[in-house]
């Protein structure tokens, strides 16, 4: 019998999640998750939440928290909160934040540009998935076109929204995953008016860079608006760990013309997820409206935290911190790849940036080769202590509501993050290893019986 869904339980298993439960008035429970909670979910059945300090979770979309990262400043252990951080925030954010933000964009991408970034040109958000709902609540009747594969809550965020229908291209893994100029000329030449995609990418740990940048951004101008998702920013290692990042801003020509809306915080590169401080940076026009949509929508950012992020975006410290984020996480990243090789894995190209490898398991045992059943055996070694990793068909365009699982071109992958602590990471190969053993044992076994 061929591979499908109806002779895989963990594949049955999700097909069911996302089929939805009985129907409760005015309830959609099919809802409820994407795919990364989906895994913490079935983790948790296997004793996740119970004592997560002992997982070493690959999986996690997040680096580690620690001060223990060589030249990076030490994060706050405790916030003032002054007399306006118990009041009501303004939604667009408070204004010596948005100040800090324009001037690190203009120090960092902007030097020698006439058009320069203010204030007004920035909303501070409560973390990146509240940004883009601010941005899609503002979008006029349109086609909006993502890449896949790309950032999992993409295709269920933006399905929310009926003021324009998104449509998810596919990219080609031959040359992995890479968003040509042509590719978005194509998008603009069938009538989609806004693009949407993270830049460094999610999950391949690909970026795109100038020259090639600077190109897209030349074909969207005037035509298309373009929404750069830049969160991975910081883990650029294009430039031998210099400190410097790769942003969109370095091309735009008019800071209020050019309809570029870029998206990061201090949730990956500065190490903060728990904080939920995010900003938009963008033409005044635009951020107005971003900033209003805060009222009805999420309330605004948490004003503490936000007065505590204003001393962490002096440039020259920033260039600093990112320069020890990027040969901290290189670090990591080769010793990881240089331990899935010496499994067998074939690693096709290794990432330039980002915390994540986007892993191909299509020689490995076939009771193991796609990514559901790799993470059930994974949990299923409980020895591993590990949700591990990320199934590939996560980040395709809804499979389990438009064909078989195992259809899917991001069947045979997995997304693995090098984000957590160096022990968590060697705790987690291991469990792999072990994995990996087990099934190439069993395999052995049954190659020897026959030949008996």
């Amino acid at each position: 019998m061929a591979p499908s869904e109806l002779n895989s339980k963990i594949h049955r298993q999700f097909r069911n999640a996302h089929e939805g439960h009985r129907p409760h008035a005015g309830l959609d429970p099919s809802r409820a998750s994407t795919g990364v909670v989906w895994c913490t979910e079935r983790a948790n059945e296997h004793g996740f939440a119970d004592a997560p300090s002992s997982w070493a979770n690959l999986g996690q979309g997040a680096p580690e928290v620690d001060d223990d990262i060589e030249g990076s400043f030490d994060r706050p252990k405790s916030i003032d909160v002054s007399m306006t951080g118990r009041e009501y925030g303004p939604t667009a954010g408070i204004k010596p934040l948005r100040v800090a933000v324009a001037n690190l964009y203009n120090a960092h991408h902007r030097v020698g540009k006439t058009s320069q970034y203010t204030w007004e040109n920035v909303a501070i958000v409560p973390g990146g998935r509240a940004g883009l709902i601010r941005i899609a609540a503002v979008l006029n009747n349109a086609y909006l076109g993502f890449f896949i594969p790309d950032y999992t809550a993409y295709n269920e965020m933006l399905s929310l929204f009926k003021n324009f229908a998104a449509i998810p291209s596919p990219l080609n893994e031959k040359d992995n995953y890479h968003i040509h100029p042509e590719k978005i000329a194509e998008e603009i030449a069938r009538g989609t008016s806004v693009i949407l995609t993270s830049n460094p990418r999610n999950p391949t740990g690909q970026v795109v860079k100038n020259p090639e940048l600077a190109e897209i951004q030349d074909i969207c101008r005037d035509r298309t608006t373009l929404i750069m998702d830049e969160f991975y920013g910081g883990y650029n290692y294009t430039s031998n760990c210099d400190g410097s990042v790769v942003s969109a801003a370095d091309n735009i020509e008019d800071v209020d013309q050019d309809d570029v809306l870029i998206i990061d915080g201090l949730t990956k590169r500065f190490r903060l997820p728990g904080w939920r401080v995010a900003w938009i940076v963008g033409p005044k026009e635009f951020i107005k409206a971003i900033g209003s949509c805060g009222s009805y929508l999420d309330g605004g950012t948490n004003v503490p935290f936000q007065e505590a992020a204003v001393s962490m975006l002096e440039p020259n410290k920033v260039r600093h911190e990112m320069k020890a984020l990027q040969t901290h996480f290189r670090t990591k990243r080769n010793y990881v790849i240089g331990r899935l090789l010496d499994m067998g894995f074939k690693i096709n190209h290794v990432p330039d940036s980002t915390f994540y490898i986007w892993l191909d398991l299509s020689n490995l045992p076939i009771e193991i080769n796609d990514g559901l059943n790799f993470f059930y055996q994974c949990l299923q070694e409980k020895v591993i202590r590990s949700p591990v990793v990320v199934p590939g068909i996560f980040f395709d365009l809804n499979p389990a509501k438009r064909r078989d699982l195992f259809d899917s071109p991001c069947h045979h992958f997995v997304r693995l993050s090098y984000g957590p602590k160096m022990e968590a990471l060697k705790k987690g190969l291991a469990g792999i290893e072990r994995v990996i053993q087990k099934f190439t044992d069993k395999a052995r076994t049954s190659e020897e019986a026959i030949a008996e």
